[in-house]
């Protein structure tokens, strides 16, 4: 369990690092020209081709096992990971409350960012199951 939880620390911040400089690219040059929408719409692509190569070489890596409950916590702790530093960076760069985090998530660009993430944070259950174990 300790690799899982390791792997799933290193897969977080390696796309949260990619995520945060795709993302000064999306609100700084793209979202002015074409919206939040049309920023995030390029952005997803990249995020989850990542993702899914990060993923894999972290199970790799790490030599995580891969049975269900060991891939589901890397999961559980990539969500983890994931909503208190997306809810501390909202803090500190936009002064967003809690609140405000949660409701930016019921417009359209906040949903298909939830999305991409999801799926992200679900790659460890469905990916290099055969070589994990």
């Amino acid at each position: 369990m300790k690799r899982a939880l390791l792997a799933a620390s290193v897969y977080f911040l390696a796309l949260f690092s990619l995520g945060f400089a795709l993302g000064t690219i999306r609100v700084v040059l793209i979202a002015p020209r074409f919206g939040a929408l049309a920023g995030t719409i390029a952005e997803v692509p990249i995020m989850l081709v990542a993702a899914f190569w990060a993923c894999r070489w972290m199970i790799r890596r790490w030599r995580v096992p891969s049975a269900r409950v060991t891939r589901w916590a890397m999961t559980i702790w990539f969500l983890v990971l994931l909503f208190v530093f997306e809810t501390v960076l909202g803090a500190a760069l936009f002064g967003r409350t809690v609140v405000e985090q949660w409701a930016a998530l019921a417009t359209s660009t906040g949903q298909l960012g939830l999305a991409a993430q999801i799926v992200a944070a679900l790659f460890p259950t469905m990916v290099g199951r055969r070589e994990g174990g």
